[in-house]
């Protein structure tokens, strides 16, 4: 439940996105891709990768007074390391800053340049823009593929890529229609539990706590990712127990429907199924035959 909640919250927060915008360029001698996601209030958070090895490294920090600061955390939440940009600004090309190990103390210089923003608007056309992912798996990595139509005010993702490390060779290209979600379009999981790890890609929600995703399941012999049959608003996945379970609410929580599955044949199969409906009288949750 806990997660459907912070889903919902960072689904409302990515509306009041400022900006998306790609840099590449280097730490020291070292080439790094670059990805901010700065909010209209100064809060930011941000991802980047060394580009030998293409493992994303997540990073959150503040814009406060022209001054651009991050921080990564190991596992355990504690800061590692620190990255400043000062005299920040968001229509320049070029981003020069610093970073410091936060054990060491050691500092390396940044430099930067834009590759590109998404940005939004009913006259602003554009196609294929190629935006890293928070989350990879052994060996891969995601790139999501972004497009903007005259006329719609948002971008959309159109695809997704599937790359190696290291060699950026391109593993698989999967086109899609879903909803920008920014960084943390693609999640990760072992969403059919057999034991081998599978991605999803956020398609869509609404202002309450209901979203959807669409599934995507490895085949170990064809060493390729296909879409699932997997469907439902909020799903959440059990790996301990193996069970699906499905969330769905409406109106304010005065309609309310949960589910439980289980897999069979790479198929979600009903388990229970139940349903509450607000009483105006007792102004209570009661059970209600489902439809």
């Amino acid at each position: 439940m806990q997660q459907k909640i912070l889903i919902a919250l960072l689904f409302l927060a990515s509306i009041h996105l400022a900006a998306q915008t790609t840099y590449t360029g280097f730490i020291d001698k070292y080439p790094i891709e670059f990805v901010t996601d700065l909010d209209s209030d100064g809060s930011g958070r941000g991802i980047y990768t060394y580009s030998n090895y293409d493992t994303p490294i997540e990073i959150s920090g503040t814009l406060k007074n022209k001054i651009l600061t991050f921080f990564e955390k190991d596992k355990a939440d504690k800061k590692t390391g620190k990255m400043v940009f000062e005299n920040f600004n968001s229509k320049s090309k070029k981003l020069e800053g610093t970073w410091t190990d936060l054990n060491t103390k050691k500092e390396l210089k940044i430099s930067l340049t834009k590759v590109f923003d998404i940005d939004y608007g009913d006259n602003i056309e554009w196609k294929n823009r190629e935006i890293l992912q928070a989350v990879s798996l052994k060996g891969k990595y995601f790139k999501l593929v972004v497009s903007k139509s005259k006329g719609d005010f948002y971008a959309r993702v159109t695809g997704v890529k599937i790359l190696e490390k290291k060699t950026d060779k391109l593993l698989q290209q999967i086109d899609l229609e879903c909803q920008l979600w920014g960084l943390n379009n693609i999640s990760t999981d072992d969403y059919n539990f057999d034991g081998i790890e599978d991605f999803s890609v956020f398609e869509g929600g609404t202002a309450g706590p209901n979203t959807t995703s669409l599934y995507f399941l490895y085949n170990p012999k064809t060493e390729k990712y296909f879409e699932s049959s997997f469907s439902g608003t909020s799903l959440e996945f059990d790996t301990k127990n193996k069970r699906i379970h499905e969330y769905n609410q409406c109106c304010a929580g005065a309609s309310q429907m949960n589910a439980e599955y289980k897999v069979v044949n790479n198929k979600m199969v009903l388990i229970k199924k139940s349903c509450l409906e607000l009483d105006i009288k007792s102004g209570e949750l009661k059970k209600v035959k489902c439809d």
